[in-house]
């Protein structure tokens, strides 16, 4: 982790977590565990995209276990997930939230380059990403079961149904108490002047917490970047009032 640093006068604390080995290869297993606690505001990145690379004999994995107190907020903004030639790669990603507390994550995926100019090199990709909201009584329920497979055919990358012809996902998870279908709305409006396909999806508990859902395929992960961004600075400025985010990493 690099030192804590401030993007803006909110008191938002950003953290930049660090690969010191610069890409995953096979059998490569990263543990990463965070708990933000109660009141605090956490904005999570990492220096660098998530390279992985062939992974013969065995997939790299990355476990993340992420618990958020009562008013925490959280904002995961990781850099691009790019998955070369014959890798395989597993994340999972599980966060136990209280209904006071928000959470915003944004990821990209994007194949590598391949000497022979396929679009799609990598073997599979798997993303799970779990939200539970945790009761005052200690009870857990589910409130999202987000789980990811991206396996390009062995030959016709463009088969049927396989991603629409696409080549790079972004993905938008939203957990806060202010979610409803005007926001989920509003946000699906702001994809339309994008070189993107994409749709949102609400979701909510037994209790009322509600979150969203965003998937966005293009073939440009700067365009999904810029999506994500809009979206993303859109809660930023209406919820929290703060400028649009910088990450400042060049």
């Amino acid at each position: 982790m690099l030192r804590p640093h401030y993007l803006d006068g909110s008191g938002q604390v950003c953290y930049v977590v660090v690969n010191p080995g610069g890409a995953y290869l096979g059998a490569d297993l990263f543990l990463l565990d965070v708990e933000v606690r109660a009141g605090a505001d956490l904005l999570l990145t990492t220096q660098s995209a998530t390279k992985v690379y062939r992974t013969p004999g065995s997939f790299a994995e990355q476990r993340m276990a992420v618990r958020l107190g009562e008013g925490a907020r959280l904002e995961l903004m990781p850099d691009q997930l790019i998955a070369y030639r014959e890798a395989s790669y597993r994340q999972h990603s599980a966060f136990t939230v209280r209904p006071s507390s928000a959470l915003v994550m944004a990821e990209v995926v994007t194949p590598g380059w391949s000497p022979d100019g396929a679009a799609f090199g990598y073997e599979e990709v798997r993303l799970r990403n779990e939200v539970r909201v945790l009761a005052d009584d200690g009870g857990l329920e589910l409130l999202l079961l987000d789980n990811l497979l991206i396996q390009p055919p062995a030959r016709d990358v463009t088969g049927l149904g396989f991603m629409e012809g696409f080549s790079h996902l972004g993905s938008l998870v939203v957990v806060d108490a202010r979610v409803d279908q005007a926001l989920a709305d509003e946000l699906h409006l702001r994809t339309a002047g994008f070189d993107a396909l994409a749709g949102v999806s609400l979701t909510r508990t037994v209790a009322g917490t509600t979150g969203l859902v965003l998937r966005a395929l293009s073939d440009s992960t700067g365009e999904l970047n810029r999506l994500l961004a809009a979206c993303t600075n859109l809660l930023r400025a209406r919820w929290h009032g703060q400028e649009p985010l910088n990450l400042r990493k060049h």
